[in-house]
């Protein structure tokens, strides 16, 4: 339906005029039917009489509740009887709740009593809206009425959300069973109530200053959902859009500053243990074939390269300049790298916005917008950039190329994603130190990831988002294509401050990463390592074509801790069809148990693994399996991994390819084995059900993201 932007616009120009941060309730009402937000019969009375002829004329029972810009939480102030049943009730009601709300603040203005018709029964939600200061506009749903703080059962989407994340918000929280109808009660109109998400996440979008928004409750019932009671929190003073630049200028800027052709290290020096030299060693032994260009005023030649006293001196083109010099001298070398041109430089130097230089950082954030000179940094590692053998950083060099591009806001962690890279034998496409973020962030490199055909899997660690909504805009369509996983550092909620709805009160700044993530298709890492064994792990298994999973396993237990692992990570046990049980009990001993878990015992010999996985990979039906080894000496460890291999092997051939994991139970010699079976496409685990399972929901997490199951 059309939403009616003209009447909003009047009231909200009056709220400002009057100097106002809220809608009274009447006017919270006109602004919802303005969008199509079904609310119940009201009206608002001065007097006694008036509402109790108002009452009449809607019919009992009716709600009362104070009319005042003053108060919004108008049941803490006694503002509010439900359940009135009479006039002469509705009376003495109007008395009360104007005598309550004097008591409760003196000074405020009470425009009078709201008569409304009350809703009875059906389910009580909450549809709200939050400005995030990282996100924007988010809207929410969750259980309502007077529990929905102490529940917490909410959760978030971006706004304008759209139908299809709308019916997911109302599967997303735990009570989702009670919408469908449970002991009897009917299941709510689904449509209706996406619908009013639809409604609220558009209003907040076409008015960004209306700054949160509660409908508690809101009336579910099989036939419709209607708003009992609106609060609207407007702020006038929103803060201004953030500058971003456009795609093509993106990814124009980032192709030359990843891939450069020649590079200038400012701060270049001989002295051994200066940061400065460690950078150009790194470039020049590291196998960098372009121009490097050392800058040092005091030199004449550096490392065999002639040294210049400025960027401005250099004959040739740059595409990006590497700063090794203090802090204090940052500003005016960047303004020569603006003068000269360059898109990009690379501030690894300390001392700006971590240790209290705000205006430090602001300077040469100024000057890199002022000259267009994209900033990384600054407080970083620098970046690799392993398939133009580029090492721009004064940490260990790396060249083991690969297609997992990393990326950390931390340099301890940036260290730890090069020792595991390098432990695991993972190849890497690219290694990024973020730092400060003074420019250059998470989505200008998933911008630049996404169209380079060295990289096919994106991980990122982030301690915050410093514009969750462009991320989040570009991570949704990067998703569809490359697997993306983030690492959010910092669980904690948001820093306290005043939330004028219940909205705002219960927007926890991890559950919004929480759900926007989800609804950007981003992969979420709980831990260091799962995002490092995600990185990993998803590029090795094939695209599973659908949800059934299948156990396989030589030891009970392993088969019980790997079915708890896989419903901790939202994956589906096949239930197993009587022919197929049949066909698996033909290759297991008696005692075995077919089923699924299918547990084929420890004393068998190679060949009963051997029978059963092919028989899984081989049946349509199973679209994943999951191996449970236990360390026998009828199967030994290095036994097991390559005849796993060879059937693995045998049905590629064939054409047939399906997601496999193994966890594998036994002495020191299964740490080789899981080795051998990573090496050849399946991803395997020594000591661990957990994490086998875990790059296996990973996979499955962004599959269906993509849309490709």
């Amino acid at each position: 339906m059309a939403h009616d932007k003209v009447a909003v616009r009047k009231i909200l120009d009056r709220i400002k005029s009057e100097g106002r941060a809220s809608l009274s309730a009447p006017e919270g009402k006109l602004v919802c039917e303005a969008y199509g937000i079904a609310v119940p019969k009201e009206g608002v009375a001065t007097t006694a009489a008036d509402a109790a002829k108002i009452a009449a004329g809607m019919g009992f029972p009716v709600v009362l509740k104070i009319v005042s810009p003053e108060i919004l939480h108008k049941t803490e102030a006694g503002g509010v009887l439900v359940g009135v049943k009479s006039a002469d009730e509705v009376q003495k009601g109007f008395d009360t709740i104007m005598s309550n709300a004097k008591k409760y603040d003196a000074k405020a203005k009470l425009h009078g009593v709201q008569v409304q018709h009350m809703l009875v029964g059906g389910q009580e939600v909450i549809i709200g809206a939050v400005t995030d200061p990282s996100f924007g506009k988010l809207v929410a749903f969750g259980l309502g009425g007077i529990l929905v703080e102490v529940l917490k059962d909410i959760t978030f989407r971006l706004a304008p959300a759209t139908r299809e994340d709308a019916l997911s918000m109302l599967d997303g929280i735990a009570a989702a069973e009670i919408l469908k109808g449970v002991r009897g009660t009917d299941p709510v109109n689904r449509d209706a109530l996406a619908g009013m998400i639809e409604n609220v996440s558009r209003l907040i979008s076409d008015f960004p200053e209306i700054a949160e928004m509660d409908l508690n409750p809101v009336f579910a019932t099989k036939s419709g959902a209607t708003a009992a009671d609106v609060r609207i929190v407007v702020d006038f003073n929103a803060a201004p859009a953030r500058y971003r630049p456009s795609h093509e200028d993106i990814v124009r800027d980032m192709n030359r500053i990843m891939k450069p052709d020649a590079v200038a290290v400012i701060g270049a020096s001989s002295e051994e243990g200066k940061i400065g030299n460690s950078v150009m060693k790194n470039l020049i032994n590291g196998g960098y074939q372009g121009e490097i260009y050392p800058i040092n005023p005091s030199a004449v030649e550096i490392m065999g390269r002639k040294a210049y006293k400025s960027v401005k001196d250099v004959p040739g083109k740059i595409d990006v300049a590497v700063f090794a010099i203090p802090a204090k001298f940052v500003a005016q070398a960047l303004i020569e790298v603006g003068e000269k041109k360059i898109p990009g430089a690379v501030l690894i130097p300390s001392g700006f916005a971590e240790t209290g230089n705000v205006e430090g950082q602001k300077q040469i954030q100024e000057i890199g917008r002022k000259y267009g000179v994209r900033l990384m940094g600054p407080n970083i590692y620098g970046f690799y950039y392993t398939w133009k053998n580029l090492c721009a950083t004064f940490c260990t060099a790396y060249n083991v190329k690969g297609h997992a591009a990393l990326s950390s806001q931390s340099g301890g962690i940036g260290m730890a994603i090069i020792g595991f890279s390098r432990s695991a034998k993972m190849g890497v496409s690219a290694i990024v130190g973020l730092g400060n973020k003074s420019d250059i962030d998470e989505d200008d490199l998933l911008t630049f990831f996404e169209q380079d055909d060295n990289t096919t899997i994106i991980a990122q660690h982030c301690e915050d988002l410093k514009d969750g909504r462009a991320f989040a805009e570009v991570a949704k369509r990067v998703s569809k294509k490359k697997p993306v996983v983030v690492l959010k550092a910092g669980r904690t909620a948001m820093g306290a401050r005043a939330a004028s709805s219940h909205t705002g009160a219960l927007a926890g700044n991890d559950k919004i990463y929480e759900d926007v993530l989800k609804q950007s298709g981003v992969i979420r890492a709980r831990s260091l390592r799962d995002l490092l064994e995600f990185a990993r792990a998803i590029p090795v298994l094939p695209t599973p074509k659908g949800e059934n999973i299948v156990i396989i396993t030589g030891a009970g237990g392993s088969g019980v801790l790997l079915s708890d692992a896989v419903v901790d990570n939202n994956l589906s046990l096949m239930a197993m069809p009587p022919d197929l049980d049949a066909a698996f009990r033909k290759f297991i001993p008696p005692f075995g148990a077919a089923g699924n878990p299918v547990d084929i015992t420890g004393a068998e010999p190679p060949k009963t693994y051997q029978n059963t996985v092919r028989l899984g990979l081989e049946d349509p039906r199973i679209h994943a399996l999951i191996l449970g080894y236990w360390h026998t000496i009828i199967t030994p460890p290095m036994v097991f991994a390559k005849i796993m291999v060879e059937v693995v092997e045998e049905m590629r051939a064939k054409g047939i390819e399906k997601p496999v994991v193994a966890s594998l139970a036994g002495d020191v010699e299964v740490e080789e084995a899981a080795e051998y079976l990573f090496d050849h496409g399946i991803p395997a685990y020594p000591y661990s059900t957990e994490m086998p399972v875990a790059v296996l929901g990973a996979k499955y997490k962004w599959a269906r993201g993509a849309g490709l199951i």
